[in-house]
């Protein structure tokens, strides 16, 4: 199938207006993919999350009392003496919510969400799904924490989580309501897991921490590392604002950190890239802003591009004289020319029509772009020709397509996929055929975490797994990926920890000077040797 668009490559429209230029004409038919060749054996793929069925009887609660007074709600079935023994004191907790919700009489539809509560040092809630706390009874006869009001009439996204039965000091199942303006939205039940490291597994194992920076961004988010510098970037997540930060690296046991750089307005800067003397930052506000770091330790802003209108760029990658930048309210990925790396040339664009979503990250590999398309899958393009012509699709249960690296095993293409939700893990396919691609292998932990961002180099894939750290594999077979290497990088008693799915190692860089950079939400800057 291929992407067709009625403008020149390079006709002044489509460069202004960066509007999607897709047919409206009706897609033809997917043909039937051949067998596959291959010499992996073929994995069946079940998605990012699986029903496990009800984790608790919950009854039907339709009365105002579910939203406004939930304390009063009748729980027969709970064993709240079970939940003494919970762990509270400055614990975080990861939940795996099922939904019910009747969308017509006898019909119940069934979908998962994450959730996540925090306590404080004395054992109290102080946040409920990112939210403040209302309510909250926890003792021998009731266990019940409810998120705050938003106004005099109710709570809008309102949730509250009542505990049943523990299944030790770490882990108990519950039911979950979900209230919007006062009127119960969604119930289900959940199962919730505090965030300690795994089971057994210690801080690290054959990964060595040399050093450790704050950042002084609201959030890091990610790194590039470069002419003996580390380029931090930052989102603005709490309202202290995001940007820039630059830290010389030449002795990794003591970075010196060179400069700050913001615009004077909460930066939102998630990804960071760079080629010879520039360096490149996507920026929500204004696309793809450009440093010139003729002097490293002190990047000269030269200007954003495209320039002539407003576009947000998200993520970006380089790969010999091409910039790719994923916009999600475009939903195109914007294909720059960098022969001259201080002023890109806007040369085209993909979009993936009929879009439920849109380009996240994207990886060019032998004349190929792998864009992580969310909510459309992961979606191969070939860059022959003077518009990318989509070749296929990868779709699974729960689709969230986040991530990518690809490279050549055993003469055949390979791409390490992963998603940014409840349970998304490494997937291992097969994309030689991009119109019959297959799944033959994966790397999975705990089914309450994601994973971020992976780095593929030779043959071992590095990777920010969030709530899991850094994860080292060797994935010489990729169909069987082998961890020989972590560093848990997340604790509870960091500053500024919260109870999203997205707290944790977040960016990953492996530059070949024998050193390992990870960006953690919290952390900073850690900077490791490699195994």
């Amino acid at each position: 199938m291929t992407v067709r668009t009625p403008c020149p490559l390079l006709a002044l429209v489509c460069a202004v207006s960066l509007s999607a230029c897709s047919s409206s004409e009706p897609a033809p038919p997917e043909p039937t993919p051949p067998a596959y060749n291959g010499p992996w054996e073929v994995l069946p793929e079940l998605g990012e999350w699986v029903d496990p069925g009800a984790f608790e009887s919950c009854p039907a609660q339709t009365s105002p009392a579910a939203c406004n007074v939930p304390e009063t709600l009748v729980m027969p079935d709970c064993d709240f003496g079970s939940l003494a023994g919970l762990e509270r004191q400055g614990a975080i907790y990861r939940a795996e919510i099922r939904y019910e919700t009747e969308v017509q009489p006898g019909t119940v539809q069934v979908f998962p969400e994450n959730g996540g509560f925090q306590f404080d040092a004395s054992g109290q809630p102080m946040s409920i799904m990112g939210l403040e706390p209302h309510a909250a009874i926890m003792n021998d006869e009731r266990f019940f924490i409810s998120s705050g009001p938003t106004s005099p009439a109710g709570r809008d996204n309102g949730y509250t989580f009542i505990g049943c039965h523990a299944q030790g000091p770490r882990s108990f199942t519950g039911c979950v309501l979900w209230c919007r303006n006062g009127t119960l939205r969604y119930r289900g039940s959940f199962r919730a897991e505090r965030m300690t490291w795994r089971e057994g597994e210690p801080e690290s194992a054959s990964l060595q921490l040399l050093s450790e920076m704050r950042v002084p961004l609201d959030t890091p988010a990610d790194v590039y590392v470069t002419h003996g510098h580390a380029y931090v970037v930052g989102i603005d997540r709490r309202g202290s604002g995001g940007g820039l930060a630059v830290y010389n690296v030449s002795d990794p046991y003591i970075p010196v950190q060179q400069t700050t750089i913001k615009f004077g307005h909460n930066e939102y800067w998630n990804g960071v890239w760079a080629k010879d003397n520039a360096l490149y930052v996507a920026s929500a506000r204004e696309g793809v802003l450009v440093f010139d770091l003729t002097n490293p330790g002190q990047p000269a802003f030269l200007r954003s591009y495209p320039g002539n209108s407003r576009v947000d760029v998200h993520t970006l990658f380089v790969e010999g004289n091409r910039l790719y930048a994923m916009s999600p309210s475009q939903k195109q990925t914007l294909i720059f020319d960098i022969t001259q790396p201080l002023e890109p040339q806007l040369l085209t664009h993909f979009t993936y029509p009929r879009s439920m979503g849109y380009p996240h990250d994207a990886f060019a590999y032998e004349g190929r772009l792998y864009v992580n398309h969310l909510e459309d899958g992961f979606l191969v393009a070939g860059l022959d020709g003077e518009t990318p012509a989509l070749l296929g699709r990868y779709t699974y249960p729960h689709t969230f397509s986040h991530a990518n690296a690809v490279g050549t095993f055993n003469g055949r293409t390979v791409a390490f996929e992963g998603g940014e939700t409840l349970g998304s893990h490494v997937r291992v396919l097969d994309v030689t055929d991009p119109a019959n691609i297959v799944k033959i292998g994966e790397y999975r932990l705990r089914s309450l975490t994601s994973v971020h961002n992976m780095l593929l180099v030779g043959t071992r894939l590095y990777v920010a797994y969030y709530h899991e750290g850094v994860r080292v594999l060797d994935v010489s077979n990729p169909a069987q990926p082998r961890e020989i290497a972590h560093y848990n990088t997340f604790r509870e008693s960091d500053p500024n920890r919260t109870d999203g799915l997205t707290d944790g190692a977040i960016g990953i860089r492996v530059p070949g000077d024998g050193r390992i950079y990870v960006v953690d939400t919290s952390r900073g800057l850690l900077i490791f040797d490699e195994p």
